[in-house]
């Protein structure tokens, strides 16, 4: 299990601001302004969208790039594989939200199992995605899951191991495995699931963290439990659902800001112990 109590959570959280990493993503027009909102609380950069050569440009120079699949909606599929492309050629991590796979629609459901070939670093979506992706029953309702974060486990365990990559399975309880390890995360809010965007801007999220720690595993369970811990914050100090969207980005800025300050003063100790010690040595 992980949670933001984890010194090393919190710690490797920290990385994200210290290292302000640039994100490019492609995700849908609905889900686009919180993402880069969650972005910038972290202390990342987003850019977003398949604006002229950004595709074959952006994600060779990005820290790290996020396919949300639903940008279909207003990019070609065409440009959702350039950026995917682009990046795996570059040895970019990019991270894959496959938005409502499963749900009944056979050739979008194809196109989104293609973009595999570009061996995404991790993968994030709810309990049927993940199943259908894994190549088991397509049991989603639109974009909604059907099916608990739980059950997912054991399918979605098999197919990370099999491709090679990090897979995380939205939930009441998180689920994040690659085959061999398998983390809880718990926590968050049920209002998560009543915010437009708020599960495609965990994939930005995801995708900046993944380079902070420089681990595809490790990445996404810390941006899983801090999404969880500011979820919780906001939840506690809010009624309703537009508020809720408001305070969880004020709830990641805030982890951050302590985050940057813990660093800090952790740079601050090492420093004054190294002079200490240089001190004596000169005594």
């Amino acid at each position: 299990m992980a949670t933001w109590k984890d010194a090393d959570v919190r710690e490797d959280w920290a990385k994200i601001g210290a290292r302000g990493p640039f994100v490019y993503g492609l995700t849908n027009y609905i889900a686009a302004n919180l993402s880069a909102n969650v972005l910038l609380a972290a202390g990342a950069g987003p850019a977003i969208g398949a604006a002229s050569d950004w595709t074959t440009t952006f994600p060779a120079g990005a820290s790290a790039v996020w396919i949300n699949t639903a940008a279909l909606m207003s990019s070609d599929e065409e440009s959702l594989r350039a950026v995917a492309r682009t990046a795996h050629q570059a040895g970019t991590p990019w991270v894959l939200d496959p938005v409502a796979v499963g749900a009944g629609a056979a050739g979008y459901d194809d196109f989104v199992r293609s973009l595999l070939e570009f061996r995404p670093a991790a993968i994030r979506g709810n309990a049927s995605e993940l199943i259908a992706l894994a190549g088991g029953a397509a049991t989603g309702k639109g974009v909604e899951t059907t099916v608990d974060s739980a059950e997912a486990v054991a399918a979605v365990s098999g197919f990370a191991a099999r491709i090679g990559t990090v897979v995380a399975v939205s939930g009441p309880v998180d689920y994040l495995t690659d085959g061999t390890r398998t983390v809880e995360v718990p926590g968050g809010d049920v209002r998560l699931t009543r915010v437009t965007g708020a599960g495609c801007a965990l994939g930005a999220l995801t995708a900046a963290a993944i380079f902070a720690t420089g681990d595809a595993f490790r990445g996404a369970v810390v941006a899983h439990a801090a999404y969880a811990e500011a979820a919780e914050r906001a939840g506690a100090r809010t009624r309703g659902t537009g508020s809720f969207a408001v305070a969880l980005v004020d709830e990641l800025s805030l982890l951050a800001e302590a985050g940057t300050a813990a660093s800090t003063a952790a740079r601050s100790a090492t420093s004054n112990e190294a002079k200490d010690e240089a001190g004596n040595e000169a005594a």
